[in-house]
């Protein structure tokens, strides 16, 4: 417009400045023109604030006309009451939606769906972080003069990767070559973004953390799932895989003579902690099993839970198919010992004799005053673990653990509890134990079987004495023997504690083939 005059008598437009609009003008800009010069009534700052900005992403805002840097489209004048300034404070809000997301994540998963699977754990938590953006967007566009459009990306994005996992609760790795480097486009696309728009410190004290979050997950996923695929080479099964009728179960057996002994090992344990120094040890004098029970080291998962009746059911048919006879002499530690009750229970002809190496007590929930507070809270945590192993965060923590083991089984040790596969299994296995436990309390006695209870002293809680002794007073022909120096852990990981574990596992052989009692040694009670 030349010589056009922005200024006009109240509620008129002069004619001489309409008539010398130029004729090259489009539609839209002569309607622009327009519309600027009938708003006679703009304050001083409507008038400061007016600019030029793009229909489709009104984020955009430009003091000239020209295009929008998003979509190329032409840009509009914005009017007077879009000109007019919001009071909201963006800071506020920035950190109000992604603190208050983070924090509705952890609620939903320690609280709300507390100790479920890995697929609701990961889903809710995604569903979280999506609000938490979308709010973002909502509220910046609502109430503050800084709109932040791009946020509706990750909202969009999380939103439908939290749906489609809890609808289709994946359990393998078979995205985790695809998804770490869709984080990483996604983290970088934001950080331009917020970059341009967002005029704010919690850009930098917030936003930009939250993006490195993301970058880190995504080294991490991907650092893992290479991991899992190296070690699978780098570390190959020994003994052989058995049909159990859903699934296979890993079984490795070594050594000859009669009875055969079966090892359990105790709680998200797999038979790699048992072969470590028990299993060479007793296989000296007997043949010796150790397995795999489902879902874990190089086991097959199960169609559907495990509790103690179902565990000591698949240890039968997988001796059965392996063609391993019995009568067996069982071996179980920590919770390995319920299943070792429960297969007493169900099959007291297979069984020739029982060590119990500091077992989990069949009463240990209802006795033990301690139990229930820390059940609770590690179903908890053990419902966290599967989501965060998939980030690479089991190989920061099991990386340095079971250094007392031999170099094979500390390898395969750290290499299956980094897993999301191993810590689903750990977590299933912890949901059915109150279960076990009941089961194996209809097991009142073991006859005259041999029997040796062997208790760890070190670090025993209030109560946990009288309970190994009750489990001492399952056979008229037991011993209960005491490590003092020893820790839970100890009894199956270091060396000299594990070969006091091996010989209380042959003094019962011994009895078996003589007919003799248990031998008492000096750590005897």
């Amino acid at each position: 417009m030349e010589g056009g005059s922005t200024h006009a008598s109240s509620g008129s437009v002069p004619g001489t400045a309409f008539w010398r609009l130029r004729i090259v003008l489009q539609p839209t800009e002569l309607t622009e023109e327009l519309a600027v010069k009938t708003n006679v009534h703009e304050t001083p700052i409507q008038q400061a604030t007016r600019g030029w900005t793009c229909f489709i992403h009104p984020d955009v805002q430009m003091e000239k006309r020209g295009t929008c840097p998003s979509c190329g489209m032409k840009l509009i004048r914005t009017t007077a009451a879009n000109a007019e300034p919001k009071n909201g404070h963006i800071g506020r809000i920035v950190v109000g939606t992604l603190v208050g997301g983070l924090l509705a994540a952890i609620v939903l998963t320690t609280l709300v769906f507390a100790g479920a699977r890995e697929h609701v754990i990961t889903g809710s938590a995604l569903l979280a972080f999506a609000a938490a953006w979308g709010t973002l967007a909502l509220f910046s566009q609502r109430w503050t003069n800084q709109p932040q459009s791009w946020a509706i990306v990750p909202s969009a994005v999380m939103g439908l990767a939290g749906a489609f996992i809890l609808i289709v609760a994946p359990t393998g790795d078979e995205l985790g070559w695809v998804w770490p480097p869709l984080i990483v486009a996604l983290a970088i696309w934001l950080f331009v973004r917020s970059r341009r728009d967002l005029r704010s410190r919690t850009r930098v004290w917030v936003v930009y953390p939250v993006l490195a979050s993301l970058l880190l997950s995504a080294v991490g996923g991907a650092y893992e799932t290479n991991r899992e695929k190296v070690d699978r080479t780098a570390l190959p099964m020994a003994g052989q895989l058995i049909s159990v009728g859903s699934h296979r179960l890993h079984l490795d057996c070594r050594g000859s003579g009669s009875p055969s002994v079966v090892l359990e090992a105790g709680l998200g344990e797999g038979s790699s902690m048992m072969s470590g120094w028990i299993a060479p040890d007793v296989a000296k004098t007997t043949r010796v099993c150790v397995y795999d029970r489902a879902g874990r080291g190089w086991s097959e998962a199960a169609s559907g839970p495990q509790d103690g009746t179902h565990v000591a059911e698949d240890l039968r048919t997988l001796l059965q198919r392996a063609g391993e006879p019995g009568p067996y002499v069982l071996a179980g530690h920590s919770a390995g010992a319920l299943y070792v009750l429960n297969f007493a229970r169900l099959y007291p002809e297979q069984v020739a004799g029982v060590v119990l190496l500091d077992a989990t007590s069949p009463f240990q929930y209802s006795r033990l005053a301690s139990y229930p507070a820390f059940y609770g809270m590690f179903r908890r945590a053990s419902a966290l673990l599967p989501s965060l192993s998939r980030l690479g965060v089991g190989r920061l923590f099991y990386g340095s653990q079971y250094a007392s083991l031999p170099f094979t089984a500390r390898d395969e040790e750290r290499a299956f509890w980094s897993t999301a596969r191993h810590n689903r299994s750990l977590r299933d296995e912890f949901a059915e134990l109150p279960t076990a436990m009941q089961q194996a309390q209809f097991l009142t006695s073991l006859g005259s079987r041999p029997l040796v209870v062997l208790t760890a002293g070190a670090g025993a809680e209030k109560g946990w004495m009288a309970l190994q002794d009750d489990l001492a007073r399952l056979s008229t022909n037991s011993v209960h023997r005491l490590l003092p120096a020893a820790t839970h852990a100890m009894v199956t990981e270091e060396k000299g504690a594990a070969a006091q574990s091996g010989k209380a596992i042959s003094d019962v052989v011994t009895s078996v083939r003589s007919g003799a009692r248990v031998a008492r040694d000096s750590n005897t009670l």
